[in-house]
């Protein structure tokens, strides 16, 4: 088995990703200490040779790239794709419940969430915030609450016999989350109230004196437990929204190794948002973002056509492993394992945008660093899930192959991946990035 140093760095990362907003920042900055440059969109670009640049948009999507040698996007740029987002409680805008003494928090539900996982749990919030400063300026802040200020309580046994049989959740009626006890139903402090200390407090010196009215927000709920190394052998990784930021790791972590020991290659990372609820966004895969991006790579229309069929698309999105207990679950012939190697993702109906010819270049990228490589198709009983392949072919233009680590429990507020699948992930990737693109 690889080793797991990679198991370790993917843990921090993210514990410090709670939200989207934040798994953007925090590739922002490894790529710029990696020697990448950060650039706005709103101001003009002067792109050089051999150079290394992060673009964000809307703070929770990133696209980073290296423009190779004068001339080599042009013959075919290494994209890498995944997304930022994972299924979870998102707080209403007006979300102060008061009731039977207790203080609570209105949600909805972001996403096809595994439900019945998120009770009992630590959870604490965070997310983006606008709010207007002292000098009467609008100005937006990332924050995190950190410390575990809200739970969803389960409803004892005693009081619903037939929960292990028949439990149903009413997402309007059961998932309020608790953050405090009241003497009256109404001396709560307000949320807003609150979240506007909150900001104060996280900008510390950034800021003269107290700020002024919160007038929007975008927070998540999140669990406080860390991610963690588990097994007896140190086989697993356990964490939340491993769907998807164990692939925009991979992705980041094989892009900076692939520009250190080959700049002369033109290579790219777009990490999106909203995949989870359809892409469909300024900021999502079915937006113009990568477009725009590629556009301004390769200015010349010809030229970028010529580049887009010459480049290949990996989009890397986790994939089902076989469970031990559910393995009927599985077409007896592409059940792959974890810690088995990155699954290629197959489907009849273009759910992946997976063909033969892309699934060839892959398999032999990976035999070239002795990475073993599994398959997926779904049950032919059963329906199949997608990912940002098919739509980021079809807005693009890109000849484009579905990949993932495997997994367990995806959708739910706990994962478990392998530690060495995730190793060869960074490994294939990283290979990927460094050789030209087949011209099929």
């Amino acid at each position: 088995m690889p080793n797991s140093n990679h198991a370790v760095d993917l843990c921090n990362f993210i514990d410090a990703s709670p939200t989207p907003y934040h798994a953007t920042q925090q590739m922002v900055e490894r790529l710029v200490d990696a020697g990448f440059t950060q650039l706005d969109e709103k101001e003009s670009w002067n792109l050089q040779p051999e150079e290394g640049y992060v673009v964000t948009r809307n703070d929770s999507s990133v696209i980073a790239f290296t423009t190779g040698s004068a001339g080599s996007a042009a013959d075919g740029i290494a994209l890498v794709g995944a997304h930022t987002d994972s299924p979870c409680l998102k707080v209403k805008p007006n979300p102060d419940i008061s009731k039977q003494g207790v203080s609570q928090l209105g949600v909805e539900v972001y996403g096809g969430v595994l439900l019945n996982p998120w009770f009992d749990r630590d959870l604490s919030l965070a997310g983006r915030v606008t709010y207007e400063d002292s000098d009467g300026q609008l100005a937006t802040a990332l924050v995190d609450f950190k410390k575990p200020i809200a739970r969803i309580p389960s409803l004892a046994i005693h009081l619903d016999r037939e929960a292990n049989e028949r439990r149903t959740i009413n997402a309007q009626k059961h998932l309020p989350l608790v953050i405090a006890g009241t003497k009256a139903d109404t001396d709560s402090e307000s949320f807003a109230a609150v979240l506007k200390t909150q900001v104060e407090d996280q900008l510390g010196g950034k800021v003269v004196g107290k700020i002024g009215k919160v007038f929007a927000y975008e927070l998540y709920a999140y669990d406080t437990q860390s991610a963690s190394v588990a097994g007896l052998n140190d086989d697993y990784v356990s964490a939340a929204r491993l769907d998807n930021l164990l692939s925009c790791f991979c992705g980041m972590t094989a892009l900076i190794e692939a520009f250190k020991s080959n700049p002369e290659r033109a290579q790219l990372l777009v990490c999106t948002d909203h995949e989870e609820i359809g892409s469909q966004s300024a900021c999502g895969a079915q937006g113009p973002f990568l477009k725009d991006v590629v556009e301004r790579i390769v200015p010349e229309p010809e030229a970028r056509q010529q580049a887009i069929r010459r480049s290949l698309l990996i989009s890397a999105d986790n994939a089902h492993a076989v469970h031990p207990n559910y393995a009927d679950k599985h077409d007896q012939n592409h059940g792959p394992k974890i810690n088995g190697g990155p699954v290629i993702k197959i489907n009849a109906n273009q759910r992946y945008a997976t063909n033969s010819e892309n699934t060839a270049v892959f398999r032999q990228i990976c035999e070239s660093v002795e990475v073993p490589v599994q398959e997926f198709v779904v049950r032919s009983d059963m329906g199949c899930g997608s990912t940002i392949g098919p739509i980021t072919a079809a807005n693009l233009g890109v000849s484009t192959i579905d990949v993932g680590c495997p997994q367990w429990a995806m959708h739910s507020i706990r994962e478990t991946a392998g530690t060495a699948d995730l190793d060869y992930m960074v490994k294939a990737l990283t290979a990927f990035y460094q050789r030209p693109v087949p011209a099929l």
